[in-house]
């Protein structure tokens, strides 16, 4: 059984962060194991705070996991902080394994998630990730251009929900620097997509770890999203989570 390691925050209602990555894990058939970066009190409709994790703690948790379990890849979200961000770096920098890095920084309704003092140290793991998946607004805070002809820094690049009004979801690939290809689906709904994000970075990691090649990792991973927020199970006041247990590809 292929194990995946989530580095992320805590959604206290059950839709994002490393609850989503834990759902997510499981449809895939893959066992994850976690490091708490910080507890959150969120429901559908907001967040109503965060409590950080002291640097120490998160490097004790990762070093437990690694020390322990053969673990196939890694994903990356909610940091909160340039002390962990930084740890980070000479923690993974050894880690000849698939990493999925999505830089939380700023959510699909605009909101910014992450202060100027991280940003660099975030923007400094982007080498060390095989695919980074900023939404579009992120894409913007950390100087992305969605322009097919833009040259991007040399790195793997999926920036997610390049159109803001459209009738399709399309997430647009950079490799090295490059345009490859655009990943479209059918625009699903707008009302439950609470931890998409997160679930899309997991699905990645886990189609990785079960080795899928990059591209096919993100058409599957796609497919899995659309599907999920299809089928939402219309919980909460605000933006409802999506049903994390639905049908993956696994061939």
């Amino acid at each position: 059984m292929r194990v995946v390691l989530s580095i992320a925050g805590s959604d206290s209602g059950g839709g994002a962060g490393m609850q989503a990555d834990i759902k997510t894990s499981e449809a895939y058939g893959v066992f994850a194991v976690s490091a708490i970066t910080a507890i959150t009190a969120q429901n559908t409709q907001g967040v109503n705070g965060v409590l950080s994790i002291k640097t120490e703690f998160v490097v004790k948790q990762i070093e437990a996991v690694l020390n322990d379990f053969d673990v196939s890849a890694i994903k990356i979200g909610m940091l909160g902080s340039h002390e962990i961000a930084n740890t980070l770096m000479g923690i993974l920098k050894d880690f000849r394994k698939p990493i999925v890095l999505d830089p939380v920084a700023i959510s699909r309704a605009g909101s910014r998630l992450l202060d100027d003092s991280a940003k660099a140290a975030l923007i400094k793991l982007f080498p060390l990730a095989d695919i980074v998946t900023p939404n579009h607004f992120e894409a913007e805070y950390f100087g992305l251009s969605t322009n097919i002809n833009a040259k991007l820094p040399e790195c793997n690049f999926l920036i997610k929900n390049i159109f803001s009004n459209s009738d399709a979801a399309v997430d647009r690939l950079f490799l090295k620097g490059n345009f490859v290809r655009d990943f479209e689906t059918p625009f699903a709904q707008k009302n439950n997509t609470h931890g998409t994000g997160c679930t899309y970075s997991m699905a990645i990691a886990c189609n990785l770890a079960l080795g899928f090649t990059l591209e096919d990792a993100i058409q599957n991973s796609k497919n899995y999203i659309y599907n999920a927020i299809k089928n939402a199970p219309n919980l909460g006041k605000g933006n409802g989570p999506i049903k994390h247990k639905v049908g993956v590809n696994r061939e």
